[in-house]
């Protein structure tokens, strides 16, 4: 395993509890954006470009942007 790869996993794996333990909505989207992209080089790391082109296109493009759209659509009440 080479300290790229090693580097990527960790940053996978720190991204991925930012996006779980983080309250504010956006900022957990920016996150599991972020992470998308990450994996996306993972995947070219592992030989797969296609299917990290993939990744960035759906996950890290589409999906982000559903997110979004989704966020500002919905009302929020703040209970704290």
């Amino acid at each position: 395993m080479t300290i790229l790869t090693t580097l990527l996993i960790l940053c996978l794996i720190i991204l991925s509890i930012a996006v779980v333990l983080n309250r504010d909505m956006l900022a957990s989207i920016v996150l599991f954006s972020a992470y998308g992209l990450v994996m996306a080089v993972m995947w070219q790391q592992l030989g797969a470009p296609m299917l990290a082109l993939a990744e960035v296109i759906i996950e890290s493009g589409i999906i982000s942007v559903l997110f979004v759209v989704a966020v500002f659509r919905t009302s929020r009440d703040d209970v704290e």
